[in-house]
Formats: C-alpha cells, sequence, structure tokens
C-alpha cells in the first residue's frame, strides 16, 4: 500500500529528522491522506508528546496542562520565531489509555501539504522524530495492545475496496482471530503440561496421561477447528484480494464491449474490425461487494498478423491460465468454427463460464451443443450491446467461484490472510503427529516436541513467537502516520 500523509521526500522536512530512531523516541507524522482536505492531523507518540505539544500549541482559552483526552481551540506555533502557522484543534492523551499506551497528542490542522508541512516540521524540530511506516501500531503492539493478527486488520481496513473486506478486518481488529488462536492453543498447552510432568518424573507409578484419551480431546479441539479455519481462507482471499477475472476469445466476439458493460465504462476501445485489442486491458470493479480486476484480452485461435499481436496472443493465454475464472465469450451470430472448438480445448480443466454473445442477432449456432462441450461449466446469452442478460451474467460469476459455492451475501465470520494460512497449515502437521503419537504411545518427549512445534507456529499468527526480520517485514507495509 502506498505511504499516506506527508511525502517524506518533501523540502519541508529536512533530513536530520529522517535518522534519529531510539527505543524511547518521540515519534509523529501525518495520520490523515496527503493532499487538500478540510482537516489533516499531525500524531505524536512517545514520552515527549506532551511537552513537544505544548512547545507548539499555544491554547486561546483551556490552561496548560490540557485537560486530556479533550480538543482544545488555540494556535500552532513556530517556537523559534513566534510566527504562527495556523489555528488548530490540539489534544493530549495520557498513557495508558491510547491507541500506543503512550502519551499521545494530536494537532488538527487546515489540510493541504503546506500548511501540514510547516506543521510537523515544527513538531520534528520540537524533539519529535519522523514515524516509520506503521510504527504507530506497531507500538501499540509491542506494548500489548492488540496482538499481530489485529495490527494487520488495521492496514486491511485502511486498504479495504469493499464492504465485505471491511467487515472481516473489523471482525479480525475486534480479536476474533486471536481468540480462535488461543482456543486452539489451549488443549495443546493442556496436554503438554501433562508430558513435561512425564519427562520430569519418569518412575511416577501413578498414569499421568491417557494418550488415547488426551489424542481424541486433540483431534476434536484442536485440529477440527483448524482445520475449518483453513476451509475459510478461500472465502476470505476472493473478499481481501478481489477475483481476477479473464476475458477471452476470437476476435470480433464482444470481448471488449462486455468488458465496458460490466465496468459501467467506456474503458475498452471498440470498433468493427476485428482484433482491435492487441494487448492486455486491466480494470477493477466492484460486484456484490467483492473486487474484481477484470482482463480484457486479444483475440485468440486465429493467426497473428505481426509480432505485436503474436505477444498479445501469448500474454491472452497467459492471464487466462491465472485468473480466478476465465469468461469464454463465442459469438452466437456465427456457426461455431474449428477456431471456437479448439479455444473451448484449451479452456477446459480451468474455472470457466461459457458467454454467448450477441443475442441481440439471429443465432447461428446451437447453445445446447456449446452447452455439451462446455460441461461441466454453466454457460449463459447475453449481449454486450443492449445489456441483455448482463444481470445474470454478474450473478453467475459469483456462484460460479469456489467450486460453485460462493455466495456474495454469505461473508465468513472470520478468514485467515495468506501470512496467518501458511502458519496454520504449518502447526497442522505437527498436531496431526502428535495426534497420532498419543494414540500409538510414542515417548512423551518425541509427542512433546510435536507439540512445541504446533504452538510455535500458531504463535506466528498472533505474534508471540514471530521473528524479528519478519515483524518489521509486516509493519513496513502499514501507510505511514498508523
Amino acid at each position: 500500500m502506498p505511504p499516506q500523509g506527508f511525502p517524506l521526500n518533501s523540502p519541508l522536512i529536512h533530513n536530520k529528522h529522517m535518522n534519529t530512531k531510539s527505543p524511547g523516541s518521540t515519534i509523529a507524522a501525518v495520520s490523515t491522506a496527503a493532499g487538500p482536505g478540510g482537516i489533516a492531523i499531525v500524531r505524536l507518540s512517545g514520552p515527549q508528546a506532551e511537552p513537544i505539544l505544548t512547545r507548539v500549541f499555544q491554547p486561546r482559552q483551556a490552561a496548560l496542562p490540557l485537560p486530556s483526552h479533550r480538543l482544545c481551540l488555540g494556535q500552532v506555533v513556530d517556537p523559534e520565531t513566534g510566527r504562527v502557522l495556523d489555528e488548530a484543534l490540539a489534544a493530549v492523551m495520557r498513557a495508558p489509555h491510547t491507541y500506543t499506551r503512550e502519551d499521545v497528542a494530536e494537532i488538527h490542522t487546515h489540510g493541504g501539504p503546506m500548511v501540514t508541512g510547516r506543521v510537523l516540521e515544527v513538531v520534528l524540530r520540537a524533539g519529535a522524530r519522523l514515524a516509520e511506516p506503521g510504527e504507530f501500531t506497531k507500538r501499540a503492539f509491542l506494548a500489548g495492545r492488540i496482538d499481530l493478527s489485529q495490527a494487520e486488520a488495521v492496514a486491511e481496513l485502511i486498504a479495504a475496496r469493499g464492504r465485505a473486506e471491511a467487515d472481516l478486518a473489523l471482525a479480525q481488529l475486534a480479536g476474533g482471530l486471536k481468540e480462535n488462536v488461543l482456543t486452539l492453543r489451549e488443549p495443546l498447552l493442556d496436554v503438554l503440561a501433562h508430558l513435561e510432568v512425564a519427562l520430569d518424573f519418569p518412575d511416577e507409578d501413578a498414569e499421568i496421561l491417557d494418550g488415547p484419551q488426551a489424542s481424541a480431546r486433540l483431534k476434536r479441539e484442536t485440529l477440527a477447528p483448524l482445520e475449518k479455519l483453513l476451509e475459510s481462507y478461500e472465502a476470505g482471499r476472493i473478499f481481501r484480494e478481489g477475483l481476477a477475472l479473464a476475458i477471452v476469445g476470437r476476435p470480433n466476439v464482444g470481448k471488449s464491449s462486455l468488458l465496458n458493460r460490466l465496468l459501467g465504462d467506456e474503458r475498452a476501445i471498440v470498433t468493427p474490425e476485428p482484433g482491435t485489442t492487441r494487448d492486455l486491458i486491466e480494470a477493477e470493479a466492484l460486484l456484490g461487494g467483492v473486487p474484481l480486476t477484470l482482463v480484457d484480452t486479444a483475440g485468440l485461435e486465429t493467426p497473428p498478423r505481426d509480432a505485436a499481436e503474436a505477444e498479445g496472443q501469448r500474454r491472452a493465454k497467459n492471464r487466462a491460465a491465472e485468473a480466478d475464472l476465465v469468461l469464454l465469450v463465442i459469438d452466437q451470430s456465427r456457426p461455431l468454427a474449428d477456431e471456437d472448438r479448439r479455444l473451448l480445448d484449451l479452456m477446459r480443466g480451468r474455472p470457466l463460464l461459457g458467454v454467448l454473445n450477441k443475442s441481440d442477432l439471429v443465432p447461428a449456432l446451437d447453445p445446447d451443443e456449446v452447452r455439451a462441450l462446455l460441461a461441466p461449466a454453466r454457460v449463459l446469452q447475453t449481449s454486450a450491446k443492449t445489456g441483455q442478460g448482463l444481470d445474470g451474467l454478474q450473478a453467475l460469476i459469483l456462484e460460479t467461484v469456489n467450486g460453485g459455492d460462493f455466495q456474495s451475501d454469505r461473508i465468513p465470520a472470520l478468514a485467515p490472510n495468506a501470512r496467518h494460512k501458511r502458519a496454520l497449515e504449518e502447526a497442522r502437521g505437527p498436531v496431526r503427529a502428535a495426534i497420532e503419537g498419543l494414540k500409538t504411545g510414542l515417548p512423551p518427549e518425541i509427542v512433546a516436541l510435536e507439540i512445541q512445534t504446533a504452538l510455535d507456529r500458531l504463535g506466528r499468527i498472533t505474534g508471540q513467537t514471530l521473528p524479528e526480520d519478519v515483524l518489521n517485514r509486516i509493519f513496513e507495509t502499514f501507510c505511514l502516520g498508523k
């Protein structure tokens, strides 16, 4: 995600403020989007947040020190020159009741790069340093205010392109995934504690752990819900990342017209001559709350006229192979040709929808023949020219994704992202090994090692056991000022 807030290369931000990182430093950044606006917010966090605010802000009526968690009207001044930079609202929020659990201060200025930049500059000169991307949220994580899955949800909520994606991020921000991971870990910790006793007191006569019973518990309380979380990943991926949808077909079957209809905009050039589209045309849209990346491709299965068209066809085939769903467009006003049949064979086995376009013209092929050739893929008749069948096509796109079980109004309550999925998959093997080891009576030290590995992998989701370099990479993707 591109950084938000005041640009780092601004001449108003001197380089001396960029490289003064220290653990107890006070950080500052613009927390609102760059560009002109009604209001911009300069945020500070750290032990010097309130003293720095006192140096650069003069309240109009309120007495110093300012009351906590209350906006006060005043002026931002340059402490070196006494010059008034803006009329603004400011607030100090004292620890620990803040986002970072440090003292936090905010200055609400008039929006615009010049005013905001000057305010940020005097704050930096007064003793703060420029925050790194995601550093406010990183401090909240390190202070125990949120876990890593909730921190990631902050970035996902900011970047959300559709309602469903935002709902998933909100569920994760509320701690839903964290609670699920803690629930998965609890039986593992209980069994591990019993195994540790067995290792520490090997000569005890009393039976410390019933292996088959513990095995059944881990299968029921850890493995089963872990598998369920993994199953929800694909639906969550669709809502988070959207669908990549490739529109393919022979030249002049109406691919570009169909793209324009789905977008509700004249994005692609449409002419009566075949071969108008010689390269990929990509555009984004929302369909049922799901982000779509639509790709209009060059016409396939006809001899290319030149090197450029040949390259366009090569790219079209590659993009069709990578797409979540292929719309195979056929002109039903022309008889089914050998090129159409070769294209049907080429796309066989991919997630596919058949689109018999130009239904406004007299048909020259048998739709049932196409349905038989494409089975089990669904086939729909449309007219990109008149819009006939477009509503049905949009509904069918959503229903076809994810093995036909996808419904746009059935958002999963919770779904892991790609990093969480990898951690869950890495935990699943050791959990299965521990279940089998307990059932068959493997030595306790072997089973304990498997359980410890599973706990480590699950801990990576919440950040309990994640290496520092990975942690830094995660927060580097955040917006500046968040």
